[in-house]
C-alpha cells in the first residue's frame, strides 16, 4: 500500500508522504515541498485531496492538512505566448531595449500564516514553548535557522527559534537559489565567497544534499553605462582573488549560445559563482540545530514582547509567553511588523518579488543568466526547469505574496527577448516572494532600541547567499567571541548619519 502513487506527475507514493510526516513535515505544505507533491503540471490537482486525507488519517490537525494553494497558470503557457500579451492593458514595459552602440573596448494583502495546531505533550514537532530560553530567533528562514545552529556550534545551546508558518513559508523557500561572489563591494565579496565554501561542503557536513552547482553567472550589460559598471566591478573583484572577466558577445555566445548577442554589448563572466536547491539548505540547517539542542517552533506567531530595565524580557506568542535574555529578529519581510511590536521603527521596506518555473527541458544553459537595467534572471535547475524572476519598479511597499498576470508578461518579453529560444518554452506555474530592502540596499544587524534586541534583516533579495556568512559572524558575537567590524558597519545608527553607501549590484 506504501508504494501506491498519489502525485503522478512528480511520482510520489504514499510511503514518501508517511515518511515526511514521521520526520516532522506534518502540514500539506511542508509536504509539498518535502515530496514534491502537486508541483507537477497539474498543480495538485489529482494528489492534493488525497495528501489531506492521509495527513489527518496520521494524525494531523485539520489546520495541517488545509490545501495548499495552486499556483498559476492554470495550464501550462509558452513564453512565446505570454510575451505577445496587450501590454497597455497589462502595464508591461513597451519593449525591451536593444543594446546602445559604444566605442568601449571590452574582452561587458499579507497573507495569514495557517493557524496554529493543537499541541500535544507527545507530539515533539508541536510540545509546548518553554518558559525560558537564553536567545530567541525570531524567523525561521535561513538566517534564523543558520543562527541558532551556529550558537549550538559555539556552546550556546538553550536557543528557540519561532517560525510563524511552516519552513520554507517566507523569503527563503521563494527565492531562485543564487549564489555569488559578484558583487561591488569587498564586505560582500567577503560574504559571498564564505557562504558559497559553507555551500560546498554543506551535504557531507549537513547530511542533506542542496544541489549545489557551480554554473557561473553571466550578467549582460546592454548599455555603455552598464558596461563601464561590471568593468569596474571586474578590476575589484580581480584584487579580491575572483575569477571574473569581462567578455564580448562573441565569447558569451560560446558560453550560452542561445543569446541574442544584439541585446547585450558585454558580458561579467564568474565560472564559480553557483546555484542551490534552497528548501534542504533550511531542513539541514534545523535538523542540525535541533540535535545541537535548539527548539525550532513552527506555525507560533510572535505577538508581542515585554520589556523591563531598558531590555527586552520577554516574548508573546499565540500559544504562550517565554522569557529571555536576548531577541534575534530575523524575520525577513517580516522584521519591519515585528520590530514594531517592541516599539523599535525599522527603515525596512518589503517589496514583493515574482518567480516562475517552467517545464523540464534537457540540459543547455550552464550559468545564471542576468540582464544588468532590466533585473531579469533565469537559470536551469539539476531537472531541468528554467528558474527565473524579474523586479517590478511599479511594485508597491507591502507584504504581499500573491501572483500576477502582469509579471508572467513582463518576464516572458525580456526572456525570451536575450533568448529566443524560450518562446517555445512552456510556464508550470508561478509564485511569489518578498525582498527585505533598506534605503542604501544594506542590511540592518545589530541591537535595536533595546541593548539585546537584534536585527538580522534588509538584506533586498539576497540574503539566502550571504546568511551562512553572517550566522558564522553574529553567533561568534553572541556566544562572546568578539565583534567583527563588519556587524559595526551595517548597524541601525547609520541611518540617523546620513552617509549611506549604496550596495548597487542587486537584480531582480
Amino acid at each position: 500500500m506504501g508504494k501506491a502513487i498519489v502525485c503522478a506527475c512528480e511520482d510520489v507514493t504514499l510511503g514518501e508522504i508517511r515518511r515526511a510526516f514521521a520526520a516532522g513535515h506534518r502540514d500539506v505544505e511542508s509536504i509539498k515541498r518535502y515530496t514534491g507533491l502537486g508541483t507537477g503540471p497539474c498543480q495538485g490537482k489529482s494528489c492534493v485531496a488525497v495528501l489531506a486525507r492521509e495527513l489527518l488519517r496520521l494524525g494531523a490537525s485539520e489546520e495541517e492538512a488545509a490545501p495548499f494553494t495552486t499556483r498559476p497558470p492554470v495550464r501550462m503557457v509558452e513564453l512565446g505566448v505570454l510575451a505577445a500579451l496587450d501590454a497597455g492593458a497589462l502595464g508591461v514595459d513597451e519593449g525591451v531595449p536593444r543594446a546602445t552602440p559604444t566605442s568601449t573596448s571590452t574582452s561587458t494583502p499579507t497573507p495569514t500564516p495557517t493557524a496554529t495546531p493543537t499541541s500535544t505533550a507527545t507530539d515533539p514537532f508541536h510540545e509546548p514553548l518553554p518558559a525560558r530560553a537564553d536567545v530567541v530567533i525570531v524567523g525561521g528562514g535561513i538566517f534564523g535557522l543558520s543562527l541558532a545552529y551556529e550558537l549550538g556550534r559555539r556552546g550556546v545551546r538553550d536557543v528557540l527559534v519561532l517560525e510563524r508558518g511552516y519552513l520554507n513559508a517566507g523569503a527563503s523557500g521563494r527565492n531562485g537559489g543564487g549564489v555569488r561572489a559578484q558583487w561591488s563591494t569587498p564586505a560582500f565579496i567577503r560574504l559571498a565567497r564564505r557562504s558559497m565554501e559553507i555551500c560546498d561542503r554543506f551535504a557531507v557536513e549537513m547530511g542533506i544534499n542542496v544541489w549545489f552547482r557551480r554554473g557561473g553567472y553571466l550578467f549582460l550589460a546592454p548599455t555603455k553605462e552598464q558596461v563601464a559598471r561590471i568593468e569596474r566591478n571586474a578590476a575589484l573583484h580581480r584584487r579580491e582573488g575572483l575569477k571574473t572577466r569581462v567578455v564580448g558577445p562573441a565569447e558569451a555566445l560560446e558560453i550560452v549560445p542561445e543569446l541574442d548577442r544584439s541585446r547585450f554589448l558585454a558580458a561579467s563572466w564568474n565560472p564559480d559563482d553557483g546555484v542551490v536547491f534552497p528548501w534542504p539548505f533550511l531542513w539541514g540547517y534545523a535538523e542540525r540545530a535541533r540535535a545541537l539542542g535548539a527548539k525550532v517552533q513552527t506555525f507560533t506567531p510572535v505577538t508581542g514582547f515585554e520589556a523591563s530595565g531598558g531590555r527586552v524580557t520577554a516574548v508573546r506568542t499565540g500559544r504562550g509567553r517565554v522569557a529571555c535574555d536576548t531577541v534575534v529578529v530575523a524575520a525577513g519581510a517580516w522584521s519591519k511588523e515585528v520590530a514594531a511590536l517592541a516599539g523599535v521603527r525599522l527603515p525596512n521596506r518589503p517589496t514583493r518579488h515574482e518567480i516562475l518555473v517552467t517545464e523540464s527541458l534537457r540540459p543547455w544553459l550552464g550559468p545564471l543568466v542576468a540582464v544588468l537595467g532590466t533585473g531579469l534572471y533565469f537559470s536551469q535547475s539539476l531537472r531541468g526547469e528554467i528558474v527565473g524572476g524579474m523586479g517590478d519598479p511599479a511594485e508597491p511597499e507591502g507584504v504581499v505574496m500573491g501572483s500576477t498576470l502582469r509579471f508572467l508578461a513582463r518576464f516572458a518579453r525580456a526572456a525570451v527577448a536575450v533568448a529566443p529560444v524560450l518562446a517555445a518554452v512552456k510556464v508550470v506555474r508561478q509564485w511569489a516572494g518578498c525582498y527585505d530592502v533598506t534605503p542604501d540596499n544594506n542590511p540592518v544587524l545589530g541591537p535595536a532600541g533595546f541593548p539585546n534586541f537584534h536585527q538580522l534583516s534588509g538584506f533586498v533579495g539576497h540574503g539566502f547567499m550571504m546568511a551562512p556568512a553572517v550566522a558564522e559572524l553574529y553567533a561568534d558575537w553572541l556566544a562572546g567571541r568578539g565583534k567583527d567590524e563588519l556587524l559595526s558597519r551595517f548597524d541601525i545608527g547609520r541611518f540617523g548619519k546620513g552617509v549611506l553607501s549604496k550596495e548597487d549590484f542587486i537584480i531582480g
